[in-house]
């Protein structure tokens, strides 16, 4: 019989990834927390880089469209995204080594990267994302395939079971489906119940959060393969999400509603 550790390896990535975020910080202290910010950035693009099927690409940039397809009288784009997974096969507006500018229709993923998140910077943090909803494949709707909208904090600084920070999450109303805040904690948004055994028979769209001792950034980035693939690798689940019993039992407080 083989002897596989597969928690341990995806602990393994959550660690590595808190490891190698202090090594600029150690070198210049806080002399430039500008380029901290990027190298962070960078390695967290290099680690799931690791893993994206070869059809995926993945950079930084901005999203662009026009509702005026004809003309171009009607333009949108995005704040500058910190990371963008898209279909290599799909034409690019622009690209230049790691940046790129692209349409709606290429992206598959997108992720904001900060250093550390406070219950008290949150809410701001949150707020960025709005932006996306003026495209429309990014607002959570069964006519388009799902994309990946992330938030990851190498670092938190707080209570994450208050009602105010229930409150900030509940108003992104499933525009962010998946956040990590520091290597423990994970929050997931739901759009139905699968066997999580919720109470007073709920049905509507939801998230949870999650309390993954060392797994919080090995989930996020599973989470992530699975939704911006071609099609959802089950064969891999055994590898990808490897707490015995499923993470449910880690559902820190109640689950936090979004239909009513």
């Amino acid at each position: 019989m083989i002897n596989q550790n597969v928690r341990k390896f995806q602990e393994s990535i959550t660690q590595e990834l808190t490891l190698t975020k202090d090594r600029v910080r150690d070198l210049i202290g806080d002399a430039n927390w500008g380029e901290d910010g990027r190298f962070k950035e960078a390695i967290l693009r290099r680690t799931i880089s690791q893993f994206l099927p070869t059809n995926l690409k993945i950079g930084t940039g901005f999203i662009v469209g026009n509702e005026d397809n004809i003309h171009g009288q009607e333009p949108k784009i995005s704040t500058q995204l910190d990371i963008i997974i898209y279909d290599g096969s799909s034409p690019v507006i622009f690209r230049d080594g790691d940046f790129v500018i692209l349409t709606e229709s290429s992206v598959r993923g997108i992720i904001e990267v900060k250093t550390k998140v406070k219950n008290s910077t949150l809410s701001e943090i949150i707020s960025k994302f709005d932006r996306l909803k003026q495209f429309s494949s990014f607002v959570p709707n069964n006519n388009y395939k799902k994309r990946f909208v992330g938030l990851l904090a190498f670092e938190y600084d707080g209570n994450i079971n208050t009602k105010k920070i229930n409150e900030v999450i509940q108003n992104s109303n499933g525009l962010i489906n998946h956040i990590s805040l520091g290597p423990n904690y994970f929050i997931k948004y739901w759009e139905k119940q699968n066997n999580q055994n919720l109470m007073n028979n709920y049905n509507g769209r939801f998230y949870a959060k999650y309390n993954l001792l060392d797994l919080s950034f090995s989930y996020f980035i599973s989470n992530l393969l699975h939704i911006v693939s071609d099609e959802n690798p089950v064969e891999r689940y055994w590898f990808s999400f490897p707490i015995e019993g499923t993470k449910e039992q880690y559902r820190i407080g109640d689950i936090i509603k979004l239909d009513y």
